[in-house]
């Protein structure tokens, strides 16, 4: 009597995807120019305003120098850095009836082409830490009375700070589900209007409550 032979096997799906993602995100460093232009002109402004004394006598110079550094670390953390190593930026735009909005955008779903830990590492340390370094800077200037370097100083307290503000902005922001954010919005009728959508590449926007 012939027996009938079952088939008991079973079509087991790997996800590759998601391990390859994993590793992806666990490599080292994945934009090593963002990376390095990241810290390079925070540092450097750092760095020229401990030492430029030793390098030139002209306090203009030193002024200018210095000056440029944290402009050109103020736009490339704000345009390119945060985009790239975190997958978040903010901006400031102002709507047809001349009022200002603050916008904060932070990518919901990752993807690719998502930042690593290291770098996410690198760039939250580089934020946090350079705006306490000049708040130090600005408590020296005054208790040893160099007064001439007090401009300079705020600006660099304020520049970093802004960018500071901004990120921790988009962060928080990214992190809440579309759900919470409308019951919020439009759960009381008094509360201000605030922007939120989600752009076509999966990032999520919510701007800033503005008075009506």
């Amino acid at each position: 009597m012939k027996q009938a032979l079952v088939d008991d096997t079973e079509d087991v799906s790997l996800d590759f995807g998601s391990e390859e993602e994993l590793a992806l995100r666990k490599a080292r460093i994945r934009h090593p120019l963002a990376t390095f232009f990241h810290l390079f002109f925070r540092v450097s402004a750092i760095v020229t305003y401990l030492f430029c004394d030793w390098f030139s006598n002209s306090f203009v110079a030193c002024f200018v120098t210095i000056l440029l550094l944290l402009s050109f670390d103020f736009w490339s953390v704000k345009n390119v850095t945060g985009r790239l190593l975190v997958g978040l930026r903010w901006w400031n735009q102002i709507d047809e009836d001349g009022k200002s909005h603050w916008v904060f955008e932070a990518k919901r779903v990752p993807t690719i082409a998502a930042s690593t830990e290291a770098e996410a590492r690198i760039f939250w340390l580089g934020l946090i830490i350079c705006p306490v370094i000049w708040t130090l800077f600005l408590f020296s200037t005054l208790f040893s009375l160099k007064l001439k370097w007090l401009a300079l100083v705020i600006a660099g307290i304020s520049l970093q700070t802004a960018n500071l503000y901004g990120y921790i902005h988009c962060k928080l922001g990214g992190q809440k589900t579309i759900s919470r954010v409308t019951s919020r919005l439009f759960g009381t009728a008094d509360v201000p209007q605030r922007q939120s959508r989600i752009s076509e590449d999966g990032a999520e926007e919510h701007g800033k409550a503005v008075p009506r």
